[in-house]
């Protein structure tokens, strides 16, 4: 599907983006592969791995989501679009709940507009667990710009431009999550635990840009997609990262959840089941329409403390592993030789 295409990927150089890059490069032959981010550090770093010389479907492009003109511009010739960029932090967004206003709903107003006026064949907006029944500002925010993808099928009359959203849990050792979190402070002998009920639906990066991928080649508008991923006790993951720490319970933090909610049991009424994932539909779903798949029972809803798939001990040591190994090979793909003279 995308080969010959250009896709442009917002907030590119984040971990998502740059998962993404390096599986485009390595299953797809894209015309471009557009990466918009606003940090040129960031940029100059990937550039390092993925250089335009040697990767010539690369391009850099210097943007933030604020900026509708710029974005305007970088989505000219596109063919699909992979909105990642967002504010994310939890605690950041109570204390600056503006900033996180700004880029992620009406930055998400911008990335609609522009797909829409430069005729953009597909748009898969990343959102995240906590959009659903939020009880935070960043949820809030993501919950917005869900609606407005969706509903952004309504406006794009005869230019077929269509936008659907994915949904999904905490990415497994990505920028910013726990994992790095607690491998930071094995040193100190203690993990810090918010609440030892707590449980988390988790996803490996890799997973989660397959995912997306095969979103982008399924959806026809106004879908989100959840996948079917496992969940953990937050103290299981303690354990499988650092067995010889303890266990220190500081509280739960300011808008978080003990458990996570992937689909509420409102929506639920709406949802199709597949093997591999749920689709939310917008609207009633009519079971004489629904295909190879099952319509949810009355009062299902997907929520980490429910869901039949969990992760063991073992398996996250596995994962764990992986992580680390991902890490050591792109971090010995950094080469002088890559570095411009």
């Amino acid at each position: 599907m995308l080969n010959n295409k250009t896709i442009l990927i917002t907030g590119g150089t984040g971990s998502f983006g740059k998962k993404m890059v390096q599986i485009i490069l390595e299953e797809y032959k894209p015309e471009k592969l557009i990466i918009f981010s606003r940090d040129e550090l960031k940029q100059f770093e990937m550039s390092q791995r993925w250089s335009t010389k040697k990767f010539p479907c690369i391009r850099y492009f210097l943007g933030d989501v604020r900026d509708k003109e710029r974005l305007n511009r970088a989505f000219h010739g596109v063919d699909y679009v992979i909105h990642a960029a967002a504010l994310k932090q939890v605690p950041a967004a109570e204390y600056n709940p503006e900033e996180f206003i700004k880029t992620n709903i009406l930055g998400g107003m911008n990335v609609i507009d522009a797909a829409l006026m430069n005729g953009v064949k597909k748009v898969v907006a990343l959102s995240t667990d906590k959009a659903c029944n939020p009880i935070n500002l960043y949820g809030a925010t993501k919950l917005c710009a869900d609606k407005l993808f969706v509903a952004a099928n309504v406006y794009t009359g005869s230019d077929n431009t269509t936008f659907s959203v994915v949904r999904y849990g905490n990415v497994v050792g990505s920028r910013g999550s726990v994992v790095p979190f607690f491998k930071e402070r094995v040193k100190t002998g203690k993990l810090p635990i918010t609440d030892s009920r707590m449980t988390r639906f988790w996803i490996t990066l890799d997973q989660s840009v397959h995912f997306v991928l095969r979103v982008m080649d399924l959806a026809s508008g106004g879908e989100i997609f959840v996948p079917k991923i496992p969940s953990m006790h937050i103290v299981e993951l303690a354990k499988a990262i650092a067995p010889e720490c303890t266990q220190e319970v500081v509280g739960i933090r300011p808008g978080e959840k003990i458990h996570e909610i992937l689909i509420g049991e409102d929506e639920g009424r709406n949802t199709i089941e597949y093997d591999e994932c749920y689709v939310v539909k917008q609207a009633p779903v009519d079971v004489n329409t629904i295909r190879d798949c099952n319509l949810c029972p009355e009062g299902f809803s997907y929520t980490s403390d429910n869901n039949s798939q969990k992760i063991s001990i073992e398996e996250l040591h596995r994962v764990l592993e992986q992580i680390s190994d991902d890490y050591s090979i792109e971090k010995s793909r950094w080469s002088m030789e890559d570095v411009p003279q």
